[in-house]
């Protein structure tokens, strides 16, 4: 996918029409994945640089506090001594609250669209646990059935919490296994018993068959919406 730079209206030429041809192109690139049903990395990637612009326009003497993610110590220095050169000029800055005022408004329908597809994916998304689930259902397997396709991806994965002042978060990790096509007799039930006698070092694993009845692109929007689908539901649940 094209990318953006981190602090791509204030770097190079403050110009607006030149702002605006990037942003577009970017723009088009992005709603191209989004037709194809291709949410990530691409959905990230606009939110990120949309709450960039979003916290500069509310912050602009604050650059650590208006660019919180992604931006390296280095990165901020850059940035902090573009924003020097720039902020005792009326006219550059007025371009650029023009070009992040034309950038947010364009970017928010796409956003929109992202969300939307995500919110699709996951309404056709049905998990189900496969035997008993442990008192602590945060660490274990799942098998990812794409529509109707046979064939199912195995994952081991933990749920791990992060907690700021203000709230706690839920975060999963995930590796894969192995794949399996499912028959009468390779059943979910048959593949945990399976990963069970092979894998001791979790002998009571959660288990979840997770499975879409439309296919989707695996990598770019199923798994990833199954993830954050499993957290929801395992954190609900326990």
């Amino acid at each position: 996918m094209k990318e953006l730079s981190k602090n791509w209206f204030i770097e190079g030429s403050i110009d607006f029409e030149y702002k605006k041809y990037i942003l577009l192109d970017y723009l088009q690139e992005i709603n191209r994945h989004f037709d194809k049903s291709r949410l990530y990395p691409n959905l990230t990637d606009l939110i990120f640089h949309y709450n960039n612009l979003l916290f500069f326009k509310k912050n602009k003497t604050m650059l650590q506090q208006a660019f919180p993610q992604r931006l390296t110590k280095a990165d901020i220095e850059a940035v902090q001594l573009t924003y020097q050169k720039i902020v005792d000029d009326d006219a550059s800055m007025k371009e650029i609250e023009q070009i992040i005022s034309y950038a947010m408004q364009k970017m928010d329908p796409a956003i929109q669209t992202g969300k939307e597809i995500y919110d699709f994916v996951e309404s056709r998304l049905n998990i189900d646990p496969v035997g008993i689930v442990p008192l602590l259902p945060y660490h274990g397997y799942f098998s990812l059935r794409n529509g109707t396709q046979r064939t199912n991806f195995v994952y081991e994965f933990q749920i791990t919490l992060f907690e700021n002042k203000d709230d706690k978060y839920r975060g999963i990790n995930i590796s894969f296994l192995e794949t399996y096509e499912e028959t009468i007799t390779k059943t979910p039930e048959a593949v945990k018993l399976d990963l069970i006698r092979r894998n001791k070092h979790l002998p009571n694993p959660a288990v979840y068959y997770v499975q879409s009845d439309i296919t989707f692109p695996l990598e770019q929007t199923l798994l990833p919406v199954a993830k954050r689908s499993l957290v929801k539901y395992i954190s609900k649940a326990a």
